[in-house]
């Protein structure tokens, strides 16, 4: 029963201190919009990994390719800008910690910037995805546990206004497939709870600031905690 802890998008200063050791989880996850020394800082004091999206808010983290410890971009020498030791599973499909984690970053297209897609990119993106999730099933027979994005899916958790607006093709995502969970960021609660919302058996929690989750791989979440 894995116990992860959540975060996105808003820095918890009691989490930036040694207190965040009596968490005592497996597992860091991030949605985004958090600065990455943040995250380092998480899974250092922790000394556990840190699997996370990016944000609208965060730099560009495509074409960087990791090959026996060097980093290039464009076929280049380069210094990758994301956290260092964390797993970037934007795009893919990864296994940390015992649990399938698939990733889908960014938000919906509302100025120029990184990290930022229209439905119909985000929709090619998610193809991918489910791609790569078919083809470890496949291989060894397991599903996703957690879906881990930055932005809800539309009419689940998100909000009216264009920035904050979810993705359609998560909706597809989910039904296609059926993590227990699916963790995201990107709408701030401001100061009120937002209650774990329901979407095809998925349960769906905004984990601005942090959620500390306790998994039930046999049987979906066991607990939460605020």
């Amino acid at each position: 029963m894995p116990k992860v802890l959540a975060v996105a998008d808003e820095v918890v200063e009691r989490l930036w201190t040694d207190r965040v050791r009596e968490l005592g989880v497996d597992l860091v996850v991030a949605a985004g919009d958090l600065p990455f020394d943040y995250l380092e800082f998480l899974s250092g004091a922790l000394d556990r990994p840190c699997v996370f999206v990016p944000g609208n808010h965060d730099v560009d983290l495509g074409g960087y390719t990791n090959v026996r410890g060097l980093w290039t971009r464009a076929g280049l020498p380069a210094r990758w800008p994301g956290p260092a030791g964390g797993v970037n599973a934007d795009g893919r499909v990864v296994d940390v910690a015992g649990l399938r984690i698939a990733g889908l970053g960014g938000s919906i297209r509302y100025r120029d910037g990184p990290n930022q897609w229209t439905e119909r990119q985000q929709a090619r993106r998610l193809r991918r995805v489910l791609r790569l999730a078919r083809w470890r099933r496949l291989r060894d027979g397991r599903g996703v546990d957690v879906l881990l994005t930055h932005s809800p899916p539309l009419g689940c958790g998100d909000e009216d206004d264009p920035p904050h607006r979810g993705f359609a093709c998560l909706h597809e995502g989910v039904r296609v497939l059926r993590p227990p969970l699916l963790l995201h960021g990107h709408v701030h609660p401001h100061g009120t709870p937002r209650s774990d919302r329901e979407l095809g058996g998925t349960r769906v929690v905004n984990v601005v600031g942090y959620r500390v989750l306790d998994l039930d791989l046999g049987g979906g979440e066991a607990g939460r905690a605020p």
